[in-house]
């Protein structure tokens, strides 16, 4: 009886732990794919919103931003417009011009757009004053710069400025800031580099017609699959144009954001290693305080296999426990992170913030998925011990 009641006491906090560790193991490894998964993509529709996820413009060898114009309304526009892959088309010009005050100078990128252009990322990165008004009548003289922009200038929305640009012969227009914008990517080529602007102004600039653009930007629906959709664009444009995804046009961002993913895989590694040596480890002890037990029903004519399925059983219904409490704990604190984003992050380091969070059914599914398995065919090891175990000694077992 006494022997009973100690085998209780022990197998009491075993049982925690291991239902314990399992929960910590599971809530670990969703946090931190939430977290990574969240971080690439807040960190791709930055890059995205730039320059959209596919760029048209003139196959040359000419990387600067003076590009050569191509005619807008082209025949194979109508066929992208039909690919039900495509979201949205829209048109832009570029040129490279310097700001200069009194007490600074910058060098900016001008990106001209028309009355078509998706505007819905800078809104949302909008700090201060309002996008620009493209009147459909003239050309207007707005212009939305960064913040990043603003704090080297020191200028505010509703100031005038000069933008000299470098051509032949030099000429300079005179803007009105309408708003600000602040992505967080301050300290890149995107917030210190770009200013929005109407396209008309590049247009008179470079001396082309009212037809005469730099290129075609293309948002698709699933960027998954960008690729797929590069190589049918591509095919679709004439021999002296060339498309451009945006993950070819900036290879080391979406390189470092396509390495997080080693780093999720380590992470679940480790963790799933962690968890297996606690649950091995549980149901061993477990299975050596019953000892005694198991020569008894070996001893009524139990087999091995209907003994061991007791023991597995057990150890699956703690796995199940463990799981269940690390799920709710773990999509928990993301919801809450989610929400009230307790936790937050150096924006000139991260880019970002607050620590990003963004939860999918499928991973989620297919990482508890991953669990069950693995812990299924490591919890098949202990039980062979049962196999071993002779009925006689371990009735004598004390």
């Amino acid at each position: 009886m006494q022997s009973n009641k100690e085998s209780k006491q022990l197998s009491t906090p075993i049982v925690k732990i291991a239902v314990g560790g399992i929960a910590l193991g599971v809530c670990v490894m969703l946090v931190s794919m939430a977290i990574v998964t969240g971080f690439q993509q807040e960190i791709r529709a930055k890059v995205i919103g730039f320059g959209a996820h596919i760029q048209i413009g003139l196959f040359d060898a000419n990387h600067s931003f003076e590009a050569q114009p191509i005619e807008n309304n082209p025949d194979f526009l109508n066929d992208l417009k039909k690919n039900k892959e495509i979201q949205h088309i829209q048109t832009f010009a570029t040129k490279a011009g310097i700001i200069k005050t009194e007490k600074a100078i910058e060098g900016v990128l001008f990106k001209g757009v028309d009355k078509n252009f998706d505007w819905s990322f800078f809104k949302k990165h909008l700090v201060a004053g309002q996008l620009p008004n493209l009147r459909d009548t003239a050309r207007s003289l707005e212009i939305l710069i960064s913040k990043a922009q603003s704090k080297a200038l020191k200028l505010k929305p509703g100031d005038k400025l000069l933008m000299y640009f470098v051509q032949d012969p030099p000429k300079t227009r005179k803007f009105t800031i309408s708003g600000l914008y602040d992505t967080g990517l301050g300290e890149n080529e995107f917030d210190k580099l770009l200013v929005l602007g109407d396209i008309r102004v590049v247009q008179q600039l470079n001396n082309w017609t009212p037809n005469q653009i730099s290129g075609f930007e293309l948002y698709i629906t699933d960027f998954n699959r960008l690729k797929e959709v590069d190589k049918v664009v591509y095919q679709a444009i004439p021999n002296d144009l060339n498309s451009a995804s945006i993950a070819a046009r900036y290879p080391q961002i979406f390189g470092w954001l396509e390495l997080m993913d080693t780093n999720v895989y380590i992470i679940i590694s480790l963790m799933l290693l962690v968890s297996l040596i606690n649950m091995i480890t549980s149901l061993l002890i477990m299975i050596l305080e019953k000892t005694r037990m198991i020569g008894i029903l070996k001893t009524l004519g139990g087999t091995n296999q209907f003994v061991s399925s007791i023991f597995l059983k057990q150890a699956l219904l703690l796995t199940t426990r463990g799981v269940i409490i690390g799920n709710v704990i773990g999509i928990s604190l993301c919801l809450l992170q989610k929400k009230f984003e307790f936790f937050t992050l150096n924006q000139e380091t991260y880019y970002l913030k607050t620590v990003p969070i963004q939860l999918d059914i499928i991973p989620l599914l297919l990482l508890n998925l991953l669990v069950f398995t693995i812990s299924f065919a490591a919890l098949m090891l202990p039980t062979f011990i049962i196999n071993r175990i002779k009925p006689a000694s371990a009735i004598k077992f004390d």
